[in-house]
């Protein structure tokens, strides 16, 4: 696949902003280091502190310990010992060992969940990339709970949930667990050498993607029956969850569109097919999330959630969608060197520089409401590293390999 030209005076190709870009990195990583707690990461306030009473999630400590790893690969000194110490939760407090798999929090209380396992091995397939001591049991015993439990070669997707002891199993399927799957399994493709996750990672996104969201009109379904029939009133007396909300959610289209060019050129890069769909759902998903989410209720930003008829649901504007946005646009400007992606590029980056990122304070504001003020109803505090610190390293990369391996070479 050959590389287009990019536009005139494209930011992608300017010095300085690419310099901008790891200059926010580096303001960023040195925020993060506060989460560490004895069991691994946990939740900050706005002011970047520990709230009283903080204890390690596995969704901070796998998000964490993966950031600090592509922080080792750059050659930046002073994460290494946070990434062991992450891999160290991920195999000691964190990790079920009567049943197998992860708890949720250190209170190793409640179920499995195919969201979180995803990110396990997400971080232990960093780690390893990263050359950390433990990393590869730990990218073995993610890869071996994912294949027994989740994996669904039927389905060609992941299951949802279990029960602890992995005995009740969930009656849902959700398109989120799925698309983060799909991220874990590029990673995994290049961390073990198999090509097996990429026909995985095809497989899903055949299923949500093409099969689901490209005959709602490139609007992607969020929630499904075990037979994967939708359920679009699904939470509908809980609309603004942060996981799995009500409607339609124009930031996953936006991480959906990126992840489908990560996809075709992981497969090009293998000497696979990469079927032409993959490329026409990215451009239609993120066309369609511009469209419907940025400016819909008259003030600038993209909102949280949107119904079925496209209307506004939650107006929050949440740090994530807008970092994945850019990300998808720096994405699709590398493929195809058109100018609306710079476009869109620009003005999300715009965006993120006059309302997400806190000068004053430190990291980005991780929600804003409708009239795009700091607030904190669905994300209170600046929890969450990986999706600002993934936005300022993705336009640096190529679309394959994976975010560590490609880091490896840069």
């Amino acid at each position: 696949m050959r590389s287009p030209e990019l536009p005139l005076g494209s930011w992608l190709q300017k010095p300085t902003h690419l310099a901008w870009l790891a200059g926010e990195g580096m303001r960023l990583l040195p925020f993060a280091r506060a989460s560490r707690v004895d069991d691994g990461f946990a939740a900050l306030d706005a002011d970047g502190r520990l709230p009283h009473g903080a204890r390690a999630e596995l969704i901070h400590t796998t998000r964490m310990t993966h950031c600090f790893a592509l922080a080792v690969i750059q050659g930046i000194p002073g994460y290494a010992e946070l990434v062991d110490h992450g891999v160290a939760a991920l195999q000691g407090a964190l990790r079920d060992a009567e049943f197998g798999g992860w708890f949720a929090d250190a209170t190793r209380t409640g179920d499995k969940s195919a969201y979180l396992h995803a990110f396990v091995a997400l971080a232990g397939s960093s780690a390893k990339v990263a050359g950390r001591p433990a990393a590869s049991a730990l990218l073995e015993e993610a890869i071996t709970i994912l294949e027994k439990y989740f994996w669904s070669e039927e389905e060609g997707a992941l299951r949802e949930s279990f029960s602890r002891d992995w005995h009740q199993e969930e009656a849902y399927r959700g398109a989120n667990s799925n698309m983060h799957a799909t991220e874990a399994f590029l990673a995994l493709a290049d961390a073990t050498g198999s090509t097996v996750w990429l026909q995985r990672a095809l497989r899903i996104a055949e299923r949500v993607i093409q099969g689901h969201a490209a005959a709602r009109g490139h609007v992607v379904v969020e929630h499904f029956d075990r037979s994967w029939q939708a359920l679009p009133d699904y939470n509908d007396d809980n609309r603004a969850d942060p996981f799995r909300p009500y409607g339609s959610t124009p930031g996953h289209s936006f991480e959906w569109a990126r992840l489908l060019l990560h996809l075709e050129a992981a497969l090009l890069r293998a000497g696979l097919d990469a079927p032409r769909w993959l490329l026409d759902n990215a451009r239609e998903l993120f066309a369609r999330a511009c469209r419907d989410a940025w400016c819909a209720d008259g003030t600038p930003g993209l909102v949280y959630t949107l119904d079925w008829a496209s209307r506004p649901v939650v107006r929050a504007r949440l740090h994530w969608v807008h970092a994945e946005a850019s990300a998808a646009a720096a994405a699709l400007l590398w493929r195809t060197g058109e100018q609306v992606y710079e476009d869109w590029y620009r003005c999300f980056w715009e965006f993120c520089a006059s309302h997400f990122i806190d000068l004053q304070n430190g990291s980005w504001h991780h929600e804003l409401d409708s009239d795009n003020q700091p607030a904190g109803s669905i994300w209170p505090g600046k929890a969450d590293l990986y999706h600002a610190y993934q936005a300022v390293l993705l336009p640096r990369l190529p679309l394959a390999p994976s975010m560590a391996t490609a880091l490896v070479s840069v």
